[in-house]
């Protein structure tokens, strides 16, 4: 062995060990006579010693050809130091060097590889491999370990069965686009890759597995943001014999684990929110509960009274932010321009101070008298001291701006505590959802997903109040995880294709292989997935995902480090048949 320790291992305890350490060169000190020598490893650092008179020549002779990142050996003797570092574990002992060995010599870094770097995220992103050894960034993929062991536990002693599916399957029109896979063997036909195992783990369940449960690579050919990437991890689950609460109470069971494991947190109760009231009340399917702010619809008490803004509105809503009546003129105009964004749309903001004297200060007095506004802040619930922020416009999309509103309201005041964490069930969702582009239904979660059983007679007649058996589980305003109860017979899923536009032969050609199953005792079945990565970032207490992920691509999708998506020689495209148009 290299190394009768690690870098993070040596205590007061080990004083007088003889040692041997293996790491990276991260700092050197040289003051002529002295000299010290911070050596890295995963584990931690260590600080070694060397003094003239004291170490060997050709120790101090090697040291000083040293570098940062140099890969290097020692042996020598943990002594006390003298001058202690309260920082690190480590930092009571140091090493006497007795000798050193250069086992890989380095160029030196394009950026300090510390916590603290002076590297920019293209160029780390360039040298994943040097970033990759900072402490910060590997302590959030052992989070990932971490969580990953503590699911397979947890899963593990349910009762649930790990299996892999394929990773090499066939394409389909519904959700996000696919990644294509040429095969040389069958010229002119594609693979795909997953998007998720939605159809094969229904298949596991027909096949009596009764429990499953992967941790798996998905990929979905998407733009980009923070919380995506184009190959990411899902906790892919699936159950036999369930109705919805099972599922449910299993997975808010699996949440509570995490947490309480991992962070040391207990959670609080998990509320059920049906998907109507979370866009009434919110503007959102994934609302943050860790603050109020609910939303007041105000078209009856504020239109009819002249001013043609909120007369023509379908929707006039109102928030209501306590003691924030003293806003200046100078913070109202911030919130007008914010929500005038292009990334909010809305043109613009009508507030109403309720002032502690009991008077009223809005931005729309002229037409509005002070006892319309008195009605307004009893209808929002305002007191003395409070500022009621208004926006108007068609029902949907004015939600869309008032949640983006209420939560930049919410971390401007610190009511989005990052170590407060509220989870929330939002259900029975609507099974459809119209697309004007095409000007047809698409499912909203996924063809497979189950009518509620009192709705479905509204498939002919009104499918767009067709609300699914689904659930999303959303902590602190992030959705981690969703999922729904399935069709599990023939006839069903036939009708679900049927109004998503499919003929019988499209929906037959497509997955003709899941209904024929549906015909050999396919159990009642439900499942969800967790999104892995976005989990691991919200443990870590970050907004993105790409630390949590050793390789990631960058927001256009690109591997900067091994320049990937890149073009293939000709050769590779004549054997698979592909012929690329010329300009």
């Amino acid at each position: 062995m290299l190394r009768t320790h690690t870098c993070g291992e040596l205590r007061i305890d080990n004083v007088n060990n003889e040692v041997t350490l293996s790491g990276w060169v991260q700092k050197i000190r040289d003051k002529g006579g002295l000299m010290w020598i911070d050596l890295r490893d995963r584990y931690g650092v260590t600080q070694l010693t060397l003094e003239e008179g004291r170490t060997p020549e050709q120790a101090l002779k090697t040291a000083r050809e040293l570098g940062r990142e140099f890969v290097i050996s020692v042996k020598g003797k943990v002594i006390e130091r003298y001058s202690k570092n309260d920082k690190i574990p480590t930092g009571e002992v140091e090493i006497d060097v007795q000798e050193i060995n250069i086992q890989n010599a380095s160029k030196t870094p394009p950026f300090v590889i510390e916590d603290e770097t002076d590297g920019g995220e293209d160029l780390r992103m360039k040298y994943r491999y040097l970033d990759l050894r900072r402490g910060e960034v590997r302590r959030k993929l052992e989070l990932r370990s971490k969580m990953a062991n503590a699911v397979r536990n947890f899963l593990s002693d349910q009762e649930f069965i790990e299996v892999e599916t394929p990773v090499l399957i066939k394409s389909t029109p519904e959700g996000a686009r696919d990644f294509v896979v040429p095969s040389r063997m069958n010229p002119g036909e594609f693979y795909a890759l997953p998007q998720s195992p939605q159809t094969f783990k229904q298949l596991l369940m027909v096949s009596g597995f009764d429990r499953y449960f992967q941790i798996v690579k998905c990929f979905r050919d998407e733009d980009l943001r923070a919380d995506r990437q184009p190959e990411f991890t899902q906790i892919d689950c699936e159950m036999s014999f369930v109705e919805r609460d099972d599922v449910l109470d299993t997975f808010e069971g699996m949440t509570r684990h995490l947490f309480k494991s991992i962070k040391g947190v207990e959670l609080g109760e998990f509320p059920r929110m049906e998907y109507a009231e979370a866009m009434s009340k919110y503007g959102s399917d994934k609302p943050d509960v860790r603050f109020g702010m609910e939303f007041v619809e105000l078209n009856d008490v504020a239109q009819n009274k002249g001013f043609n803004v909120f007369d023509q509105a379908e929707l006039v809503v109102g928030i209501c932010a306590k003691d924030c009546a003293e806003y200046t003129r100078k913070q109202l105009d911030a919130l007008t321009d914010f929500v005038k964004r292009p990334q909010v749309g809305a043109k613009g903001l009508v507030y109403v101070k309720c002032n502690v004297d009991g008077t009223f200060k809005s931005s729309v007095d002229k037409f509005y008298s002070q006892e319309d506004l008195k009605v307004w802040a009893e209808k929002a619930g305002a007191e003395a001291g409070d500022l009621m922020l208004v926006l108007s416009g068609a029902t949907n999309t004015t939600r869309k701006q008032m949640n983006e509103l209420r939560l930049h309201m919410g971390k401007e005041l610190g009511l989005r505590k990052k170590d407060e964490f509220k989870p929330l069930w939002v259900v029975n969702f609507p099974l459809l959802e119209w697309d004007e582009e095409t000007e047809r239904f698409h499912a909203m979660h996924h063809p497979f997903t189950s009518p509620l059983k009192e709705d479905i007679a509204k498939l002919d007649t009104a499918p767009g109040e067709v609300r699914a058996n689904a659930y999303d589980l959303v902590i602190n305003g992030v959705e981690i995880g969703g999922g729904s109860i399935r069709i599990h017979d023939k006839t069903t899923q036939a009708l679900m294709f049927k109004h998503l536009g499919f003929t019988p032969e499209e929906a037959k050609a497509q997955f003709g292989f899941l209904m024929d199953a549906f015909e050999y005792g396919a159990p009642p079945h439900g499942g969800i997935a967790f999104g892995f990565d976005r989990l691991c970032a919200m443990f870590g207490g970050s907004d993105s995902i790409r630390d949590y992920i050793a390789f990631p691509k960058n927001t256009s999708g690109r591997d900067v480090m091994i320049d990937s998506p890149s073009v293939v020689n000709n050769a590779q495209l004549d054997e698979l048949g592909i012929r690329l148009k010329e300009d």
